[in-house]
């Protein structure tokens, strides 16, 4: 079994790593994914809060922790693109050009700052919700109060696919969703709506995401050559 540490922004990554990732990645060829979820604060008490990218520094100190984990084949992330704090690395030197552009630009300059071999940095374009809008009619199955609202939402992205729409403080995935689907709660809906979804539908439409999924395909030949 190939193990693969994966350093998760918040519960919903988790719950989406351990539930439609693992599985899938388990039985392709024995990767076992483990989601890590990044701690954002200590109390007085010493209770530690789970979930969402306070600063780099503490990212980079967990990121670096989980390397020293000899057993673990591969680190990677699930770190959402929108919200990324200002000292993330490249973040200074941003390029204007596509999504695309700007979130390799940010992978790479991660890639280099921790400079490690067995880290494989991914950032989501631009949030965790970007997978919602592959299928966005699903929203009404779990949400059938706001089923008059798909035909808006859909409206309002015609024209982008979902790794392109943008990360406007109003326009960014889940505000999007937010906006006209006021009951949705991203724990608890989120993972719900993308297993409902499915995975070769969301790799179809989200080349950035499934560019990244291959890299990890692709430690199934290392995996195969220790079993033969």
């Amino acid at each position: 079994m190939t193990k693969v540490l994966i350093y998760v922004e918040g519960q919903t990554e988790e719950t989406f790593v351990r539930n439609l990732l693992r599985p899938y990645l388990l039985n392709l060829c024995n990767i076992y994914l483990m989601p890590i979820l990044a701690r954002t604060k200590r109390t007085k008490a010493g209770q530690t809060f789970k979930g969402g990218i306070v600063s780099y520094g503490k990212v980079r100190k967990d990121i670096i922790n989980l390397l020293g984990d000899s057993s673990a084949a591969l680190v990677t992330t699930m770190l959402d693109f929108y919200g990324l704090p200002n000292d993330f690395p490249g973040k200074e030197s941003l390029p204007l050009g596509n999504p695309n552009d700007r979130v390799h630009h940010l992978e790479e300059a991660f890639a280099e700052d921790i400079n490690n071999p067995r880290f494989l940095p991914f950032l989501v374009l631009h949030e965790f919700e970007t997978f919602i809008f592959v299928q966005p009619q699903k929203l009404a199955e779990v949400l059938p109060e706001h089923r008059g609202n798909v035909h808006r939402l859909i409206n309002n992205v015609r024209r982008l696919s979902p790794e392109e729409i943008n990360e406007g403080e109003n326009t960014h995935p889940s505000a999007r969703i937010q906006n006209l689907f006021p009951n949705y709660q991203k724990r608890l809906h989120g993972p719900l709506i993308i297993q409902n979804i499915g995975l070769n539908m969301i790799r179809n439409q989200c080349p950035h995401f499934n560019n990244w999924l291959g890299k990890l395909e692709d430690l199934c030949s290392n995996e195969e050559g220790i079993n033969s």
